[in-house]
């Protein structure tokens, strides 16, 4: 797996005005535009570690998602910004923020529109379980079209049981109830088959991989008394958790599909 860049963020470009997070569009001083997710944003560093194990293990998984970077913010960045909610989030975010590469000209996937195929269907409603990540629905897809193809965007929501660290055990072995209002679960015809596609590809070398690439300062959560390493054991023991016994939440899936079919 290929080590991740680090750029340098050199111009803000236009908020990106999507839920409470404030993204934006920003240039990187390699000359690319990137969708720039925040520190300062509401729910904070965790949401950018949400993205990043999320963006990863899909990787791993081989659907699509935008190069991952971090992307650092220099103090003196926005002091020219005359809108002060986004002064004021510049501010909160000098250091090391999290950005991906800017799909220019995607369109965002409507499933009245568009037909997945049933495999790739399958692995996306995998992908989410797996995380816990509630929020790919019809409302809020969170998938673009570019170049004919699906790509998936915003995995912020995933892992929520860092807002509530103290249920990290319980929420390890949730079947988790809400795939039932995935987008794609009615397309989603090989769960099976998709179980054991990721299972092959993903393991705990690979989790760990994408753990240790985290920047340290991210994981120094209040909760673990700013112990990274205690942050990474969690979040470690959680996803191979569910990755030994992904049974759980592929028998929510299977039975929350055959209800809407």
């Amino acid at each position: 797996m290929p080590e991740i860049r680090t750029i340098n963020v050199t111009r803000y470009v236009t908020p990106l005005r999507e839920g409470g997070s404030l993204p934006a569009i920003a240039e990187g001083d390699d000359g690319f535009l990137y969708a720039l997710k925040f520190r300062g944003a509401g729910q904070g560093i965790k949401a950018l570690v949400s993205e990043f194990i999320g963006g990863e293990v899909a990787r791993v998984l081989g659907l699509k998602v935008s190069e991952i970077v971090f992307a650092f913010l220099d103090e003196a960045f926005g002091r020219t910004e005359p809108d002060e909610e986004i002064q004021d989030l510049l501010k909160a975010s000098q250091g090391l923020n999290l950005a991906l590469h800017y799909l220019s000209g995607a369109i965002t996937y409507d499933p009245a529109l568009s037909k997945t195929d049933s495999l790739l269907a399958s692995k996306i409603v995998w992908l989410d379980a797996f995380l816990t990540n509630m929020d790919r629905t019809a409302r809020n897809t969170n998938m673009l079209i570019w170049n004919r193809a699906l790509w998936l965007i915003d995995h912020g929501a995933s892992l929520y049981f860092h807002h509530n660290w103290q249920s990290w055990q319980s929420q390890m072995k949730s079947p988790f109830q809400l795939v039932k209002d995935h987008v794609l679960l009615k397309e989603a015809a090989l769960l099976q088959e998709a179980d054991e596609a990721c299972k092959e590809l993903l393991n705990e070398t690979v989790i760990d991989h994408i753990l240790n690439e985290l920047p340290q300062e991210w994981l120094a959560y209040e909760e673990t008394q700013g112990v990274s390493n205690d942050t990474k054991k969690v979040y470690r023991e959680f996803l191979n958790f569910r990755l030994q016994n992904s049974g759980i939440f592929l028998k929510q899936a299977i039975d929350a599909r055959a209800a809407i079919i």
